[in-house]
């Protein structure tokens, strides 16, 4: 892609952005939009960035936060050599690479850093670098302890540092076009939201000589994350809370190790329902054996339904042809349909199958406007509005349903949760 490609392709994204969260109602909704899209991406300097865990999803940070136009990476650290030498070819020669988080912060030069290491490490390394006093921008889920996502956010405050989470869907034109046609009325009175995200894959990584089983299969132990609901439910019950303006009341659930029984501690499958005021629901599953419906929400409206990760809104009764135009359409494709005389007297209630509209798509990634909106905030001391209460509550609402699985009781919202 060349770069007047890139800036043609960015443009149209950040029209796209703009378009689906203008209005006063979506104002309100999506309060950091504005100020990320308008991020200022000349002049003042870029961002220097130290990238805290360069494994996969690191690397892939690093890549995104090269597509910005405010940020750049400025420093490397991982415990683990061969990750390390993997981030070198997205970052500049000469980076300065480090095996200890505290070494890179004790040699400066850096305006905040990234955090993309296993969940049981996110606080401590969010603590030591606001002491530092650098600003955050940390994977999801916040921590693995609720405590912990509670002592992140008093430490930001405490500090007067941005904390950022890691949400990109709160960036994607798609969802906030959803969010704004649920927020128009357009499919009625939201009741339910259905959310799933299926795999059919161990989710269990080759261990290396050099290290272990760990180190390498953290998100399969519970010491060091809670599998399932803090890798991937956190991201749909964010949009559950967002698309339903609250947090939930409490949560039911079951957790099993069904499938995979090879030693690991977090479950395989998850089934879940938040409840919220008003008799609303979410009603979540996730499981590693079966991958037919992969990843999807479905926001179920009195007149409509609107698929946000498919891109798709369907009217609950779509609007019907008349005979005539059926049959002069039926005619210019030279097609036949047969002419009941008689029938059965009940049909099962089936799907809907419906075509349904596009709510649009795009080829831009909203991972880098998040890096965008990040850099904008760590200019100037103030962060992005609206964004943290947003991931804060999504950490907790999966953390609250891990414990619901594991007690087998209804677990209901926390009363002691900080203020954002």
């Amino acid at each position: 892609m060349t770069d007047k490609t890139f800036d043609l392709s960015r443009r149209t994204f950040l029209d796209r952005v703009l378009t689906a969260s203008a209005g006063s109602v979506m104002a309100t909704a999506t309060p950091w939009v504005a100020m990320a899209a308008g991020a200022e991406t000349a002049g003042a300097g870029k961002v220097r960035l130290g990238v805290i865990g360069t494994g996969d999803r690191g690397r892939a940070l690093i890549q995104n936060i090269a597509k910005t136009r405010n940020c750049r990476v400025a420093a490397l650290c991982d415990t683990y050599a061969p990750n390390l030498a993997k981030a070198r070819q997205w970052v500049a020669a000469g980076t300065p690479e480090f095996s200890d988080h505290r070494a890179m912060l004790d040699a400066r030069g850096l305006d905040a850093v990234v955090i993309a290491t296993p969940l049981h490490r996110h606080a401590q390394h969010t603590f030591d670098s606001m002491d530092a006093g650098l600003h955050v921008w940390c994977e999801k889920a916040m921590a693995r302890t609720i405590a912990d996502c509670s002592a992140m956010v008093e430490r930001a405050r405490a500090r007067g540092k941005v904390l950022q989470i890691g949400h990109q869907r709160m960036f994607h034109p798609t969802y906030l076009n959803a969010l704004r046609r649920v927020k128009a009325g357009e499919i009625g009175t939201v009741t339910q939201i259905r959310a799933s995200w299926h795999r059919n894959n161990a989710w269990r990584r080759p261990v290396p000589a050099d290290s272990d089983d760990r180190r390498i299969n953290w998100r399969l132990y519970r010491e060091s994350s809670a599998g399932l609901m803090t890798e991937l439910a956190t991201h749909q019950l964010q949009v559950g809370n967002w698309f339903l303006d609250a947090v939930p009341t409490r949560v039911i659930g079951s957790g099993s190790i069904c499938f995979w029984k090879d030693g690991r501690e977090v479950y395989d499958h998850v089934a879940l329902i938040y409840e919220y005021a008003g008799g609303r629901k979410v009603i979540y599953t996730s499981l590693l054996n079966n991958a037919r419906y992969g990843c999807e929400e479905q926001v179920q409206g009195s007149k409509g339904t609107i698929e946000p990760e498919l891109g798709r809104i369907y009217q609950e009764v779509p609007a019907r042809a008349l005979a005539l135009q059926r049959m002069q359409a039926d005619v210019k494709r030279g097609h036949k349909r047969t002419i009941p005389i008689g029938g059965a007297t009940w049909f099962p209630e089936l799907p809907v199958t419906t075509p349904g509209e596009s709510l649009g798509w795009g080829e831009y990634d909203e991972t880098m406007l998040q890096f965008e909106g990040f850099g904008e905030a760590v200019r100037s001391g103030k962060p992005l509005p609206g964004l943290l209460q947003q991931a804060y509550h999504a950490s907790v609402a999966s953390l609250l349903g891990e414990q619901a699985m594991d007690k087998g009781e209804a677990k209901t919202w926390p009363t002691s949760l900080v203020t954002v």
